[in-house]
């Protein structure tokens, strides 16, 4: 990384930092609610970038991520809500169980392909949500009504409102995976996935074990995923089966794409794509409806699809992709 985008990336953590702080200055601005939107956004951002180390990265494609983030997002409550364990202490927990199911799942899909491995995954986000509402499984993840939680406290004293500790908790969490990402993806390790990506014939004759790495990524991916599933069960204090279904999954892929494929700025790009247009889409409905007298009732499937047409269109690399085609022009331009 060069030293001027190191600046750049120092700049965004250390207002991110500040931002809650500035909250008895601006109270409207940075309200609770607006605090909870934007760990939201990190989550997403998380559970993008899980997807993006498979896909992205590894050239493997999934439409059943949503399936990962349910099994992260259970596997905390149930600590939470059965165990009392501390909601930090889940986040291992759920990483690890994650990366279990995901390596499992990642063996028989080795025989997979392209739209092959995409109905599988596919397949898999459709059954999760089924298996708990279960009724053997019941008293482990409360079937149909799910599990209410508490959020968590906030520790040491400190003088902050729980949005605010959750939103810090959250941006540690994000900062602490995505250089943890960088770093894999600039090792050894990491050229390998990508040449298991770009070449897959010429990566296996040089060597590389792609059945290794294959399962070895869709694990960390899934652990990534599980860590944002996890987070979101904090944040909302509450989890059901029905919040997972198949259009979670295929609500990743759409942040994935729109923020830019094989980049981990898209994946941040990606994940406040996702939770703005989730949470805008009603807002959208009544102006057109009512400020613009359009008879449109927009759902925020709509909203999705008329965006990511449009930008794939406009910027088929995605927003970061374009963004940086835009800034290089411009360097050109001056140059």
């Amino acid at each position: 990384m060069a030293a001027s985008s190191k600046k750049w990336v120092l700049a965004i953590i250390v207002a991110a930092l500040v931002f809650p702080l500035l909250k008895p200055i601006f109270p409207d601005f940075v309200s609770d609610y607006r605090l909870f939107l934007f760990s939201t956004m990190i989550i997403a951002a998380i559970a993008v970038l899980g997807l993006n180390l498979l896909t992205g990265y590894n050239g493997q494609f999934s439409l059943g991520h949503g399936a990962f983030y349910a099994v992260g997002a259970y596997t905390a409550a149930v600590l939470m809500d059965k165990l009392n364990v501390p909601y930090w202490a889940t986040i291992p927990a759920a990483a690890m169980v994650c990366f279990i199911v995901g390596y499992l799942f990642g063996l028989p899909a080795l025989k997979l392909e392209g739209h092959y491995l995409a109905l599988a995954t596919f397949a898999l986000a459709l059954a999760v949500p089924q298996i708990l509402k279960y009724k053997w499984l019941e008293p482990l993840t409360g079937g149909v009504q799910g599990i209410v939680l508490l959020k968590p406290e906030v520790p040491f004293g400190l003088p902050l409102s729980e949005d605010q500790w959750l939103y810090y908790f959250c941006l540690i969490t994000m900062i602490i995976l995505f250089w943890a990402a960088a770093n894999m993806l600039n090792s050894r390790s990491g050229r390998a996935m990508m040449a298991i990506r770009d070449q897959y014939m010429a990566a296996d004759t040089m060597g590389i074990d792609t059945s290794l790495y294959k399962t070895v990524t869709f694990g960390i991916s899934a652990a990534y995923t599980g860590i944002a599933g996890a987070l979101s069960a904090s944040a909302i204090a509450f989890v059901a089966p029905d919040s997972f279904n198949i259009f979670l999954s295929i609500k990743f892929l759409i942040g994935l794409v729109v923020g830019g494929i094989g980049s981990l700025t898209g994946s941040v790009i990606g994940g406040i794509f996702y939770v703005l247009v989730d949470n805008s889409a009603q807002s959208l409905t009544q102006f057109v409806k009512n400020d613009l007298g359009l008879p449109f009732d927009l759902s925020a499937y709509t909203v999705f699809g008329v965006l990511l047409i449009a930008i794939i269109y406009l910027m088929p690399m995605g927003i970061a992709g374009g963004l940086y085609i835009l800034w290089r022009r411009i360097r050109s331009a001056r140059g």
